[in-house]
């Protein structure tokens, strides 16, 4: 068994950005373990500069399989393809996003291939006694941190939440090999066909947003929401929310920002009435800047922001917004 493989994943024919987080993932682990970094990618008509890309950006080796088969995500075909590349490859570790595709994909090549998969990981690392990898997510509901290892299996397998880490530099001139491979006679039969996509309906992209400002419980009622949603305003913010806010029905789910909900990592966050349980925490803790607000001087939020007010909200954010309004410096 040997190298740190990804999953890359593309949509009509261009490299997700999920793949160049998953490269950052990669290279602390191949630096950790001295192994090379490799990429697998499917799909059909896929650019080449997103194939140089993956080689700009880190990985050694990029192996593609191209075929009209792989046009649109199907579980058994793309499972197919992997199971082909671990047969011949044989990795040492393979890492996934967390996304649609990611989360169906890597339990069936699991089970298939008789092997651990950890879900939804928060950290990786490399045991330096075994060599072995250090997956850790959250578990109970998000009240401890579980690091998990798959000693005898192999490989050992692991997904990532999207936007939980930054992507990996890009960086021109590298140079490593990018191999063809024909699609497995497997792989061309299918009992799932692919009728048509339709896209999720929102009134905003929460994880595109390059602020964000997010309302916890302490806002008491959805009666007092209208405070939020001007100071968002005044920022050029999107709304979002933990999960006690949407479980009451004071936001609905797109809105929600944790370990149930959404990952997201603006350049501007700013968290209103949060106490900051690990669940939120582990959406939001890679953003830039964090401001937050909180009458409890010991919420946990603070020890993640860069900016804390400890205070009633309803008598910081009134002064707060007009400063903004007047473009005033606010702190």
């Amino acid at each position: 068994m040997n190298d740190i493989w990804i999953v890359a994943e593309q949509h009509q024919g261009k490299v997700a950005s999920i793949s160049f987080e998953l490269l950052t993932r990669g290279l602390a682990l191949a630096a950790k373990s001295g192994q090379k970094l490799c990429a697998m990618l499917f799909g059909h008509n896929i650019e080449d500069a997103g194939l140089q890309e993956l080689i700009d950006r880190g990985a050694d080796m990029v192996t593609v399989i191209d075929s009209p088969e792989l046009k649109d995500f199907l579980v058994e075909p793309y499972s197919q393809c992997i199971l082909e590349i671990l047969q011949k490859y044989k990795p040492q570790i393979v890492l996934a996003g967390a996304t649609t595709s990611g989360r169906t994909l890597l339990p069936y090549v699991a089970m298939t291939a008789h092997t651990g998969l950890t879900a939804d990981c928060t950290e990786l690392d490399i045991e330096p006694e075994t060599g072995l990898l250090l997956q850790t997510r959250p578990a109970i509901g998000g009240n401890l941190m579980a690091t998990i290892k798959c000693p005898d299996f192999r490989p050992q397998m692991a997904t990532i939440r999207p936007r939980s880490t930054p992507q990996a530099p890009h960086k021109k001139g590298r140079t490593g090999t990018i191999d063809h491979l024909t699609l497995p006679e497997k792989a061309k039969f299918s009992r799932i066909r692919f009728k048509r996509f339709v896209p999720e309906e929102e009134e905003f992209n929460l994880q595109d947003a390059e602020r964000i400002v997010v309302v916890g419980r302490g806002i008491k009622k959805a009666e007092n929401l209208p405070l939020i949603r001007e100071l968002a305003d005044a920022l050029g913010a999107a709304v979002g929310a933990t999960r006690e806010v949407i479980d009451r029905g004071w936001l609905s789910y797109p809105h929600q920002i944790g370990l149930s909900g959404k990952t997201v990592t603006p350049k501007f966050y700013f968290a209103v009435g949060i106490s900051g349980a690990i669940q939120h925490l582990a959406g939001m803790q890679t953003s830039e800047t964090i401001v937050a607000v909180n009458s409890d001087p010991e919420a946990q939020i603070f020890q993640v922001a860069d900016f804390g007010i400890v205070g009633n909200l309803f008598e910081v954010l009134p002064p707060l917004i007009e400063k903004i309004k007047r473009g005033e410096k606010a702190w």
